[in-house]
Protein backbone atom coordinates (compact mmCIF):
# COMPACT_ATOMS: atom_id res chain seq x y z
CA UNK A 1 0.00 0.00 0.00
CA UNK A 2 1.44 3.15 -1.13
CA UNK A 3 1.95 6.22 1.49
CA UNK A 4 2.46 8.40 -1.06
CA UNK A 5 0.67 12.14 -0.42
CA UNK A 6 0.14 14.49 -3.46
CA UNK A 7 1.00 18.13 -2.03
CA UNK A 8 -1.00 21.15 -3.58
CA UNK A 9 1.32 23.73 -5.03
CA UNK A 10 2.13 25.40 -2.18
CA UNK A 11 3.57 22.19 -0.93
CA UNK A 12 2.86 21.82 3.28
CA UNK A 13 1.57 25.36 3.77
CA UNK A 14 -1.86 25.78 5.45
CA UNK A 15 -4.97 25.95 2.92
CA UNK A 16 -5.23 28.99 0.61
CA UNK A 17 -7.90 31.34 0.92
CA UNK A 18 -10.74 31.58 -1.93
CA UNK A 19 -9.03 34.34 -3.42
CA UNK A 20 -5.42 32.43 -2.78
CA UNK A 21 -6.41 29.53 -4.60
CA UNK A 22 -7.80 31.58 -7.58
CA UNK A 23 -5.02 33.69 -7.92
CA UNK A 24 -2.71 30.45 -7.41
CA UNK A 25 -4.37 29.08 -10.42
CA UNK A 26 -4.65 31.34 -12.90
CA UNK A 27 -0.43 32.64 -12.42
CA UNK A 28 0.02 28.60 -12.48
CA UNK A 29 -1.55 28.33 -15.20
CA UNK A 30 -0.04 31.39 -17.17
CA UNK A 31 3.42 30.42 -16.05
CA UNK A 32 2.74 27.06 -17.42
CA UNK A 33 1.31 27.85 -20.98
CA UNK A 34 2.87 30.80 -21.93
CA UNK A 35 5.94 31.82 -19.33
CA UNK A 36 7.67 28.32 -19.34
CA UNK A 37 7.30 27.78 -23.39
CA UNK A 38 8.41 31.53 -23.82
CA UNK A 39 11.22 31.36 -21.52
CA UNK A 40 12.89 28.76 -23.40
CA UNK A 41 12.44 30.49 -26.40
CA UNK A 42 13.72 33.45 -25.69
CA UNK A 43 16.56 31.71 -23.56
CA UNK A 44 18.20 30.81 -27.25
CA UNK A 45 17.58 34.37 -28.50
CA UNK A 46 20.10 36.86 -28.45
CA UNK A 47 19.92 39.64 -25.95
CA UNK A 48 19.10 41.81 -28.54
CA UNK A 49 16.52 39.75 -30.12
CA UNK A 50 14.58 39.03 -27.43
CA UNK A 51 13.23 42.83 -26.90
CA UNK A 52 12.92 42.82 -30.50
CA UNK A 53 9.62 43.47 -31.98
CA UNK A 54 9.00 39.84 -32.71
CA UNK A 55 9.71 38.36 -29.50
CA UNK A 56 7.52 36.30 -27.37
CA UNK A 57 8.23 39.11 -24.31
CA UNK A 58 5.49 41.11 -25.63
CA UNK A 59 2.65 38.89 -25.42
CA UNK A 60 3.85 37.27 -22.54
CA UNK A 61 3.96 40.94 -20.68
CA UNK A 62 0.91 41.93 -22.05
CA UNK A 63 -0.91 38.97 -20.91
CA UNK A 64 0.50 38.79 -17.63
CA UNK A 65 -0.73 42.47 -17.11
CA UNK A 66 -4.24 40.18 -17.46
CA UNK A 67 -3.76 38.91 -14.40
CA UNK A 68 -5.52 41.92 -12.50
CA UNK A 69 -2.24 41.75 -10.11
CA UNK A 70 -1.23 45.32 -10.20
CA UNK A 71 0.11 47.55 -7.79
CA UNK A 72 -2.81 50.04 -7.62
CA UNK A 73 -5.33 46.49 -7.56
CA UNK A 74 -3.09 45.51 -4.55
CA UNK A 75 -3.39 48.29 -2.47
CA UNK A 76 -7.10 47.83 -1.75
CA UNK A 77 -5.99 44.68 -0.04
CA UNK A 78 -5.26 44.36 3.93
CA UNK A 79 -1.25 44.89 4.03
CA UNK A 80 -0.76 40.86 5.09
CA UNK A 81 -3.27 39.85 2.45
CA UNK A 82 -1.80 41.67 -0.16
CA UNK A 83 1.91 39.98 0.73
CA UNK A 84 0.39 36.51 0.42
CA UNK A 85 -1.73 37.17 -2.87
CA UNK A 86 2.00 38.67 -4.39
CA UNK A 87 3.95 35.83 -3.22
CA UNK A 88 1.66 33.43 -4.41
CA UNK A 89 1.33 34.52 -8.03
CA UNK A 90 5.33 34.97 -7.72
CA UNK A 91 6.18 32.04 -7.07
CA UNK A 92 4.10 30.63 -9.86
CA UNK A 93 5.08 32.80 -12.47
CA UNK A 94 9.02 32.08 -11.21
CA UNK A 95 8.58 27.91 -11.21
CA UNK A 96 7.18 28.94 -15.20
CA UNK A 97 10.19 30.94 -15.77
CA UNK A 98 12.09 32.92 -13.57
CA UNK A 99 13.35 35.57 -16.17
CA UNK A 100 9.80 36.46 -17.66
CA UNK A 101 8.63 36.16 -14.18
CA UNK A 102 11.42 38.53 -13.21
CA UNK A 103 10.38 41.06 -16.36
CA UNK A 104 6.17 40.59 -14.77
CA UNK A 105 7.70 41.64 -11.11
CA UNK A 106 10.38 43.97 -11.76
CA UNK A 107 7.83 46.25 -14.14
CA UNK A 108 5.58 46.98 -11.01
CA UNK A 109 8.25 48.17 -8.86
CA UNK A 110 8.30 52.21 -9.58
CA UNK A 111 5.05 51.74 -8.66
CA UNK A 112 5.71 49.08 -5.60
CA UNK A 113 8.56 51.39 -4.46
CA UNK A 114 5.82 54.99 -4.62
CA UNK A 115 3.66 52.97 -2.43
CA UNK A 116 6.08 52.26 -0.33
CA UNK A 117 6.97 56.38 0.20
CA UNK A 118 3.17 56.89 0.20
CA UNK A 119 3.31 59.06 -2.59
CA UNK A 120 0.03 57.52 -3.93
CA UNK A 121 0.31 60.40 -7.03
CA UNK A 122 3.35 58.27 -8.37
CA UNK A 123 1.45 55.11 -8.08
CA UNK A 124 -1.13 55.85 -10.02
CA UNK A 125 1.19 57.61 -12.41
CA UNK A 126 3.20 54.16 -12.79
CA UNK A 127 0.03 52.03 -13.36
CA UNK A 128 0.05 50.28 -16.49
CA UNK A 129 3.21 51.30 -17.60
CA UNK A 130 6.50 49.14 -17.61
CA UNK A 131 9.06 49.73 -14.40
CA UNK A 132 12.61 49.00 -13.42
CA UNK A 133 14.88 49.75 -10.62
CA UNK A 134 17.88 51.95 -11.19
CA UNK A 135 20.32 51.89 -8.02
CA UNK A 136 23.60 49.83 -9.14
CA UNK A 137 26.14 51.66 -10.68
CA UNK A 138 29.20 50.79 -12.86
CA UNK A 139 31.91 51.22 -10.09
CA UNK A 140 29.09 50.53 -7.00
CA UNK A 141 27.00 47.36 -7.66
CA UNK A 142 26.39 46.06 -3.92
CA UNK A 143 27.72 49.59 -2.40
CA UNK A 144 24.53 50.74 -3.30
CA UNK A 145 22.51 48.73 -1.00
CA UNK A 146 24.58 50.30 2.02
CA UNK A 147 24.24 53.90 1.82
CA UNK A 148 24.59 54.16 5.13
CA UNK A 149 28.39 52.29 4.72
CA UNK A 150 27.29 49.61 7.51
CA UNK A 151 29.31 47.48 5.44
CA UNK A 152 32.57 49.78 4.35
CA UNK A 153 36.07 48.63 5.45
CA UNK A 154 37.40 51.25 8.54
CA UNK A 155 39.55 52.52 5.69
CA UNK A 156 37.21 52.15 2.74
CA UNK A 157 36.11 55.12 0.48
CA UNK A 158 32.99 54.36 -1.86
CA UNK A 159 34.34 56.94 -4.32
CA UNK A 160 32.95 59.02 -6.78
CA UNK A 161 29.10 58.31 -7.67
CA UNK A 162 28.10 57.71 -11.14
CA UNK A 163 25.20 59.00 -10.96
CA UNK A 164 24.04 62.23 -9.02
CA UNK A 165 21.28 64.24 -8.90
CA UNK A 166 20.11 68.00 -7.51
CA UNK A 167 17.23 70.09 -6.48
CA UNK A 168 16.57 72.95 -8.42
CA UNK A 169 13.82 74.80 -7.25
CA UNK A 170 10.58 72.31 -8.68
CA UNK A 171 12.82 70.41 -10.68
CA UNK A 172 15.29 67.28 -9.92
CA UNK A 173 18.35 67.23 -12.43
CA UNK A 174 19.71 63.83 -13.03
CA UNK A 175 23.20 63.40 -14.54
CA UNK A 176 25.31 59.98 -14.95
CA UNK A 177 24.51 56.43 -15.29
CA UNK A 178 23.43 53.33 -13.91
CA UNK A 179 24.83 49.81 -14.50
CA UNK A 180 24.00 47.33 -17.05
CA UNK A 181 22.18 45.49 -14.32
CA UNK A 182 19.13 47.64 -14.44
CA UNK A 183 16.27 45.19 -14.83
CA UNK A 184 13.86 46.26 -17.30
CA UNK A 185 16.23 48.72 -18.29
CA UNK A 186 16.31 48.93 -22.00
CA UNK A 187 12.37 48.53 -22.34
CA UNK A 188 11.16 50.30 -19.69
CA UNK A 189 8.57 53.61 -19.83
CA UNK A 190 9.44 54.16 -15.69
CA UNK A 191 12.75 53.98 -13.25
CA UNK A 192 12.70 54.05 -9.66
CA UNK A 193 15.74 55.76 -9.47
CA UNK A 194 18.20 55.68 -6.63
CA UNK A 195 21.31 58.15 -6.24
CA UNK A 196 23.51 60.31 -4.64
CA UNK A 197 22.35 64.04 -4.70
CA UNK A 198 24.73 67.04 -5.26
CA UNK A 199 24.71 69.95 -2.41
CA UNK A 200 27.40 72.64 -2.04
CA UNK A 201 29.47 70.80 -4.51
CA UNK A 202 29.33 67.86 -2.38
CA UNK A 203 27.86 64.42 -3.32
CA UNK A 204 26.25 62.41 -1.00
CA UNK A 205 23.12 59.98 0.22
CA UNK A 206 20.86 60.36 -1.65
CA UNK A 207 17.40 60.76 -3.63
CA UNK A 208 14.79 58.76 -4.89
CA UNK A 209 12.39 59.33 -7.56
CA UNK A 210 10.32 58.17 -10.32
CA UNK A 211 11.98 58.85 -13.74
CA UNK A 212 9.83 59.03 -17.07
CA UNK A 213 12.54 57.22 -19.11
CA UNK A 214 10.90 59.32 -22.32
CA UNK A 215 12.24 62.77 -21.00
CA UNK A 216 15.27 64.45 -23.13
CA UNK A 217 18.44 63.79 -21.83
CA UNK A 218 17.68 59.83 -21.46
CA UNK A 219 19.58 57.41 -23.64
CA UNK A 220 19.29 53.43 -23.14
CA UNK A 221 22.40 50.62 -23.81
CA UNK A 222 22.24 47.83 -25.69
CA UNK A 223 20.56 44.65 -23.86
CA UNK A 224 23.00 42.71 -21.97
CA UNK A 225 24.17 39.70 -23.07
CA UNK A 226 24.45 36.76 -20.31
CA UNK A 227 24.60 33.47 -18.65
CA UNK A 228 21.25 32.80 -16.86
CA UNK A 229 17.87 34.56 -15.96
CA UNK A 230 18.35 35.93 -20.55
CA UNK A 231 14.23 36.27 -20.65
CA UNK A 232 15.20 39.23 -17.98
CA UNK A 233 15.98 42.33 -20.17
CA UNK A 234 18.79 44.13 -18.46
CA UNK A 235 20.91 47.21 -19.58
CA UNK A 236 22.53 50.65 -18.41
CA UNK A 237 20.58 53.72 -18.53
CA UNK A 238 22.38 57.02 -19.22
CA UNK A 239 20.56 60.90 -17.77
CA UNK A 240 21.99 64.04 -19.31
CA UNK A 241 20.51 67.07 -17.17
CA UNK A 242 17.51 65.25 -17.13
CA UNK A 243 14.72 67.24 -15.70
CA UNK A 244 12.21 65.99 -13.62
CA UNK A 245 9.49 66.76 -11.58
CA UNK A 246 9.88 67.84 -8.12
CA UNK A 247 6.04 65.52 -7.78
CA UNK A 248 7.97 62.67 -8.76
CA UNK A 249 10.37 62.63 -5.40
CA UNK A 250 10.08 59.06 -3.33
CA UNK A 251 12.55 60.11 -0.47
CA UNK A 252 14.89 63.24 -0.16
CA UNK A 253 18.27 63.11 1.64
CA UNK A 254 16.61 63.43 5.24
CA UNK A 255 15.19 59.97 4.48
CA UNK A 256 17.42 58.40 1.46
CA UNK A 257 19.22 55.79 4.06
CA UNK A 258 15.68 54.45 5.63
CA UNK A 259 13.81 54.51 2.48
CA UNK A 260 16.96 52.46 0.90
CA UNK A 261 16.70 49.90 3.86
CA UNK A 262 13.02 49.68 3.46
CA UNK A 263 13.01 49.31 -0.30
CA UNK A 264 15.68 46.38 0.41
CA UNK A 265 13.73 44.54 3.23
CA UNK A 266 10.42 44.60 0.53
CA UNK A 267 12.88 43.38 -3.10
CA UNK A 268 15.22 40.88 -1.51
CA UNK A 269 11.52 38.96 -0.12
CA UNK A 270 10.12 39.17 -3.92
CA UNK A 271 13.98 37.80 -4.77
CA UNK A 272 13.92 35.02 -2.54
CA UNK A 273 10.07 34.45 -3.11
CA UNK A 274 11.12 33.75 -7.44
CA UNK A 275 14.58 31.29 -6.25
CA UNK A 276 11.52 29.45 -4.48
CA UNK A 277 9.54 29.62 -7.46
CA UNK A 278 13.12 27.80 -9.15
CA UNK A 279 13.66 25.06 -6.90
CA UNK A 280 10.34 23.83 -6.72
CA UNK A 281 10.60 23.86 -10.58
CA UNK A 282 14.06 22.17 -10.38
CA UNK A 283 12.74 19.33 -7.50
CA UNK A 284 9.25 18.79 -9.89
CA UNK A 285 11.48 18.15 -12.81
CA UNK A 286 13.72 15.61 -11.03
CA UNK A 287 11.01 14.03 -8.99
CA UNK A 288 8.98 13.58 -11.81
CA UNK A 289 12.33 12.04 -14.11
CA UNK A 290 13.20 10.05 -11.50
CA UNK A 291 10.23 7.64 -12.04
CA UNK A 292 10.62 7.64 -15.80
CA UNK A 293 14.32 6.69 -15.89
CA UNK A 294 15.30 3.44 -15.88
CA UNK A 295 18.82 2.17 -15.03
CA UNK A 296 19.71 -1.02 -13.30
CA UNK A 297 16.39 -2.55 -14.42
CA UNK A 298 14.36 -0.20 -12.43
CA UNK A 299 12.80 3.49 -12.12
CA UNK A 300 16.07 5.34 -11.02
CA UNK A 301 13.80 6.86 -7.84
CA UNK A 302 14.18 3.00 -6.55
CA UNK A 303 17.74 3.57 -5.93
CA UNK A 304 18.32 4.46 -2.35
CA UNK A 305 20.62 7.18 -3.65
CA UNK A 306 18.20 9.00 -5.63
CA UNK A 307 15.49 8.92 -2.90
CA UNK A 308 18.15 10.77 -0.85
CA UNK A 309 18.83 13.10 -3.22
CA UNK A 310 14.85 13.65 -3.95
CA UNK A 311 14.10 14.12 -0.35
CA UNK A 312 16.82 16.18 0.71
CA UNK A 313 15.94 18.68 -2.32
CA UNK A 314 12.23 18.39 -1.23
CA UNK A 315 13.02 19.71 2.36
CA UNK A 316 15.16 22.59 1.03
CA UNK A 317 12.45 23.99 -1.01
CA UNK A 318 9.81 23.43 1.73
CA UNK A 319 12.24 25.12 4.59
CA UNK A 320 12.73 28.16 1.82
CA UNK A 321 9.38 28.33 1.06
CA UNK A 322 8.51 28.84 4.99
CA UNK A 323 11.01 31.32 5.68
CA UNK A 324 10.35 33.26 2.93
CA UNK A 325 6.23 33.24 3.86
CA UNK A 326 7.18 33.70 7.57
CA UNK A 327 9.17 36.90 6.46
CA UNK A 328 7.18 38.47 4.76
CA UNK A 329 4.37 37.61 7.48
CA UNK A 330 6.48 39.49 9.88
CA UNK A 331 7.00 42.39 7.63
CA UNK A 332 3.48 42.67 6.28
CA UNK A 333 2.59 43.30 10.05
CA UNK A 334 5.19 45.09 12.09
CA UNK A 335 5.56 48.62 13.11
CA UNK A 336 9.09 48.31 11.20
CA UNK A 337 10.34 45.57 8.77
CA UNK A 338 13.22 43.31 9.26
CA UNK A 339 15.71 43.91 6.92
CA UNK A 340 18.02 41.12 8.26
CA UNK A 341 15.19 39.12 7.75
CA UNK A 342 14.26 39.70 4.10
CA UNK A 343 18.37 39.06 3.98
CA UNK A 344 18.50 35.88 5.65
CA UNK A 345 15.10 34.93 3.35
CA UNK A 346 17.09 36.00 0.18
CA UNK A 347 20.03 34.42 0.50
CA UNK A 348 18.45 30.99 2.33
CA UNK A 349 16.07 30.76 -0.84
CA UNK A 350 18.76 31.44 -3.41
CA UNK A 351 21.19 29.27 -2.26
CA UNK A 352 18.82 26.70 -1.96
CA UNK A 353 17.60 27.19 -5.43
CA UNK A 354 20.95 26.87 -6.81
CA UNK A 355 21.90 23.74 -4.40
CA UNK A 356 18.25 21.83 -5.74
CA UNK A 357 19.14 22.59 -9.46
CA UNK A 358 22.88 21.31 -9.12
CA UNK A 359 21.05 18.25 -7.34
CA UNK A 360 18.62 18.35 -10.13
CA UNK A 361 20.33 18.14 -12.85
CA UNK A 362 22.85 15.45 -11.46
CA UNK A 363 19.98 13.06 -11.22
CA UNK A 364 19.19 13.58 -14.68
CA UNK A 365 22.82 12.24 -15.44
CA UNK A 366 24.13 13.31 -18.86
CA UNK A 367 20.74 14.18 -20.33
CA UNK A 368 20.88 17.31 -17.31
CA UNK A 369 23.68 18.62 -19.62
CA UNK A 370 22.12 19.08 -22.73
CA UNK A 371 19.73 21.75 -24.43
CA UNK A 372 16.63 18.78 -25.15
CA UNK A 373 16.21 19.27 -21.37
CA UNK A 374 15.47 22.05 -18.97
CA UNK A 375 17.69 21.15 -16.32
CA UNK A 376 21.28 23.10 -17.52
CA UNK A 377 19.39 26.49 -18.56
CA UNK A 378 17.63 26.39 -14.84
CA UNK A 379 21.00 26.23 -13.21
CA UNK A 380 21.88 28.86 -15.42
CA UNK A 381 18.85 30.66 -13.92
CA UNK A 382 19.63 29.58 -10.20
CA UNK A 383 23.26 30.97 -10.28
CA UNK A 384 22.27 34.69 -11.46
CA UNK A 385 20.45 34.78 -8.84
CA UNK A 386 22.97 34.67 -5.88
CA UNK A 387 24.15 38.35 -7.07
CA UNK A 388 20.31 39.66 -8.04
CA UNK A 389 19.70 42.08 -5.61
CA UNK A 390 23.35 42.29 -3.98
CA UNK A 391 25.48 39.46 -3.99
CA UNK A 392 24.57 37.23 -0.73
CA UNK A 393 28.11 37.89 0.24
CA UNK A 394 27.92 41.78 0.82
CA UNK A 395 23.87 41.15 2.26
CA UNK A 396 25.50 38.57 4.44
CA UNK A 397 27.71 41.45 5.83
CA UNK A 398 24.53 44.24 5.85
CA UNK A 399 22.27 41.49 7.61
CA UNK A 400 25.09 40.93 10.38
CA UNK A 401 25.70 44.30 10.86
CA UNK A 402 21.88 44.83 11.80
CA UNK A 403 22.27 42.04 14.72
CA UNK A 404 24.53 44.47 16.28
CA UNK A 405 22.72 45.77 19.73
CA UNK A 406 24.89 48.81 21.05
CA UNK A 407 22.99 48.46 24.42
CA UNK A 408 25.22 45.50 25.04
CA UNK A 409 28.53 47.01 23.65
Amino acid sequence: MSNYIDLPLSGLEEPLSEMEQTVQDMAHRFAEDVLRPAGTEMDEMSAEDSVGPDSPLWAALEQGAGLGLSVKALMELEPLERARIMLIAAEELSWGDAGLGGMVLVSQFPGLYAALAGNMEMVDYCDGKLGCWGITEPDHGSDTLDPGGDVAAADGNYGRPNCVARIEGDKIIVNGQKSAWVSGGTVAEVCALYCFIEEDGVAKPGVSLIVPLDLPGVTKGKALEKMGLRALNQGEIYFDNVEVPISHLLAGPDIYVDFVRETLAEANVHVANMAVGMARAAYEHAHAYAHERKQGGQAIIRHQNVRYRIFHMFRKVEAARALVRRVATYNATATEAALQGSISAKVTATQTAFEVASEALQIFGGNGMTKEYPMEKLLRDARAMLIADGCNEVLALKGGSLLINPELL
